[in-house]
C-alpha cells in the first residue's frame, strides 16, 4: 500500500469547507470567531444554500465575517443587523438569511432590535457570539460581563469594587503597561519555556514583516525594550 492507496474520496476524514476562502484570519488568539465561522460555513455547505445566503453583520469583530466566509454579506449599523435581515428576509424569502453579531452589538446597543425581531417571528436566524468584553475595543466590561470574573480580578489585586448606594463602581488597581509586562513574561515563560531562542523563532515565525523585524532589531540596539 502506497499513499494513493489511501488518499482517495472514500477515506476522506475531514477538509476545509468550500465556503472558507484562503484569507489569513487575523483574530486574536484564543477567540472563538475562527471556529464559529467553519461551523457556518460547514452548515451552509451541508444545506446546499451557499448561492441563497446572507450574512448580515454589524460593527464589531464580527463585521470581518465577509473576509473569510464565501457568500453574500451586508453590513449594518451598530446594533441594527436585525432590522437590516428582516428587510432582506422579506424582499427574498426563500433566501437564508442570518445575523452574525458580537455581545458588544447585539446585547448592548441593537438589545431592541433582538428583541422586537423575536416578538415578531422573523423569519431569521441571529447568531450570538458571546465572549463577554468589548473585545475589538480593549476589553472593556460589557452587559454580558459575569459578575464572578470582576470578584476573581479583585481577589487577585487587579481591582477596587467600591458600592456608593446600591450600585457598584470598578477602579483598576494595576497600570496597563505592569499587566502587559507581567503577560509577557507568562508568555515567555510558559509558552516558550523560557528560552531566549525558542521566543525569537516563534516571534519571527508570526508573519512579521522585515520592517517590523528592522524595528525590533533597532529598539534591541537602543535598549527600548
Amino acid at each position: 500500500m502506497d499513499i494513493n492507496d489511501i488518499i482517495k474520496p472514500e477515506n476522506l476524514v475531514y477538509k476545509k469547507p468550500a465556503l472558507m476562502n484562503d484569507n489569513h484570519m487575523h483574530y486574536c488568539p484564543g477567540c472563538s470567531h475562527g471556529v464559529v465561522h467553519k461551523l457556518v460555513a460547514e452548515l451552509i455547505e451541508e444545506m446546499g444554500l451557499g448561492d441563497r445566503a446572507v450574512g448580515i453583520a454589524p460593527v464589531g469583530c464580527a463585521v470581518f465575517a465577509y473576509n473569510y466566509i464565501d457568500i453574500d454579506w451586508i453590513e449594518a449599523a451598530h446594533g441594527r443587523a436585525p432590522a437590516i435581515a428582516t428587510a432582506v428576509n422579506r424582499l427574498y424569502p426563500g433566501n437564508l438569511v442570518f445575523t452574525y453579531q458580537g455581545d458588544g452589538d447585539l446585547a448592548a446597543i441593537g438589545t431592541a432590535e433582538t428583541i422586537h425581531a423575536a416578538n415578531r417571528g422573523e423569519n431569521i436566524t441571529i447568531i450570538f457570539i458571546n465572549n463577554a468584553i468589548y473585545g475589538m475595543t480593549g476589553g472593556q466590561m460589557a452587559p454580558t460581563t459575569l459578575l464572578t470574573v470582576l470578584s476573581r480580578l479583585a481577589d487577585k489585586g487587579f481591582l477596587r469594587i467600591e458600592k456608593p448606594g446600591r450600585s457598584a463602581e470598578y477602579r483598576p488597581l494595576v497600570a496597563r503597561e505592569d499587566y502587559l509586562a507581567r503577560q509577557g513574561r507568562k508568555f515567555y515563560d510558559t509558552l516558550c519555556g523560557g528560552s531566549l531562542p525558542a521566543f525569537a523563532a516563534a516571534l519571527c515565525a508570526s508573519g512579521l514583516t522585515a520592517e517590523e523585524l528592522e524595528e525590533l532589531r533597532e529598539l534591541l540596539r537602543e535598549g527600548t525594550l
